[in-house]
């Protein structure tokens, strides 16, 4: 239908237009040559017209002057030269005003006997050309159409069959698992009595109210709030809540899903990179025995961006698989293996949970402790990811200057001395630890607030700590 039909009507259309541009072309240019022989012969006719008028004056002069009797030889000779003047323009006048005539007579003649006619058959034939072009193209469409209807009808039966089967339970669960949040049901409120501390002097004035049990205060989440209100938002006003990293402003269902994706999507991205990782190994493998081929320190900076690239998404994958995990209620199968010091560790503000209610927490951020903290009592890991496994090292991306001892007691932590410069190749992923390297070679986790940090200016993504 495009191909044999349209396209082929369009490109039709394009050729008649362009036909029927010159035609019309062609018959303005005929008028404008007859408008051009019609002024020559007006112009010569005025011509010849002025030059009559001035004989008939010279010729008026020369009577008068022959008649009187007080005129000249002279005069009268000259008044008769005019006379012959005038009179031999007026004839020349008349004999091109006579041939212009003649000359535009015949051009109007061939102008409206031959090339008039001749341009409107030209059109008239076009116009039967595109009649005829018409009717095939009709009857391609017909065709066309005969050899779809049975497909659409066959499409329509399938329409038909498939709103047969139409299970309305089945899509309204579909729709229920696709959007469902997640929230619990809140429970009962308790009551709340104001009158404990009221002096009762009677029994009549006793007034009996449900105590609570055990004297347990009332449960600050079964309090009304604004927040609470608006969890059920499709029956009232839907809460202004800002799209953060994490999702927590989404019900936990759908956040579930959505970080979920996000896993999903990282992982791809990290296979990509270790993919490439693999293959620019190989390469360097092969320059290293056979040199003639290339420089293997020409791939270096690949491979270490590279690395770079897979740590940045190692960590972005830990850090959604613990937000996943806090959704699911379970321990990650991340959490644990990467540790978690309380010194130097970054508290978010205003962060939002995931049931919408507001939290602000002061920022603990400091620049390094005012004294010199005991390892013991930041909370150290049991083990830690099989990061040190990879056998490329990680490339330096700054340096760091130990303000404190630290034992490095637990796997995967350094030992450091007071003073002692360290290499980083890792920096604070936001849990207080940062990952450094001895001039001997030896790597493990610091706390970030035992160190004055510096990163290098060049170095891809990383963040200068004062």
């Amino acid at each position: 239908m495009g191909h044999k039909v349209y396209g082929e009507l369009m490109r039709y259309s394009q050729d008649l237009k362009s036909e029927r541009k010159q035609h019309l072309q062609e018959g303005r240019k005929a008028q404008q040559y007859l408008d051009q022989c019609w002024k020559q012969m007006d112009n010569s006719k005025k011509k010849f017209e002025r030059e009559c008028k001035e004989a008939e004056k010279s010729q008026i002069s020369y009577d008068r002057l022959d008649n009187d009797i007080n005129a000249t030889k002279s005069e009268v000779e000259k008044a008769k030269s005019q006379l012959y003047l005038r009179t031999h323009s007026a004839d020349e006048s008349k004999n091109e005003y006579a041939a212009q005539l003649q000359n535009f007579n015949g051009e109007q003649w061939k102008h409206f006997n031959v090339a008039i006619p001749q341009i409107f058959k030209n059109l008239q034939d076009m116009d039967e050309r595109r009649t005829v072009k018409l009717g095939e193209t009709y009857r391609s469409f017909a065709d066309v159409e005969r050899r779809v209807v049975p497909i659409i009808s066959k499409c329509l039966e399938g329409m038909v069959t498939a709103a047969k089967a139409v299970d309305q339970r089945k899509d309204s669960a579909i729709v229920v698992e696709s959007f469902k949040s997640g929230f619990e049901p809140p429970g009962d409120y308790p009551f709340e009595d104001y009158s404990q501390n009221l002096s009762r002097t009677g029994s009549d004035n006793t007034i009996s109210t449900p105590k609570n049990e055990g004297g347990v205060k009332p449960d600050p989440k079964h309090s009304i709030s604004k927040t609470a209100k608006n969890k059920l938002w499709l029956f009232g006003k839907k809460p202004k809540a800002p799209s953060l990293e994490d999702f927590s402003h989404l019900p936990p269902e759908q956040r579930r899903k959505r970080l979920q994706a996000r896993i999903d999507e990282l992982s791809k991205e990290l296979q990509k990179e270790v993919d490439q990782r693999d293959a620019l190994n190989k390469m360097k493998d092969v320059y290293e025995k056979n040199p003639q081929m290339g420089d293997p320190q020409s791939l270096q900076p690949k491979i270490s961006e590279t690395m770079c690239n897979m740590e940045k998404l190692r960590s972005e994958i830990h850090k959604n698989e613990s937000w996943l995990s806090e959704v699911e209620g379970k321990v990650s199968t991340r959490g644990d293996r990467r540790p978690s010091a309380d010194v130097n560790h970054h508290a978010p503000h205003g962060r939002e949970s995931p049931e919408g209610s507001y939290t602000d927490v002061p920022n603990q951020e400091h620049r390094s402790p005012p004294h010199q903290p005991d390892p013991r009592q930041a909370h150290q890991p049991d083990e830690f990811d099989d990061e040190f496994d990879d056998d490329d090292p990680l490339p330096v991306i700054g340096h760091c200057k130990a303000l404190y001892s630290f034992s490095g007691q637990n796997e995967g932590t350094l030992l450091m001395k007071e003073n002692e410069v360290l290499y980083i190749i890792e920096e604070d992923k936001g849990d207080g630890w940062t990952r450094a390297r001895k001039q001997s070679g030896e790597e493990g986790y610091v706390p970030t607030s035992y160190v004055e940090i510096a990163m290098e200016k060049n170095s891809k993504g990383a963040v200068t700590y004062i």
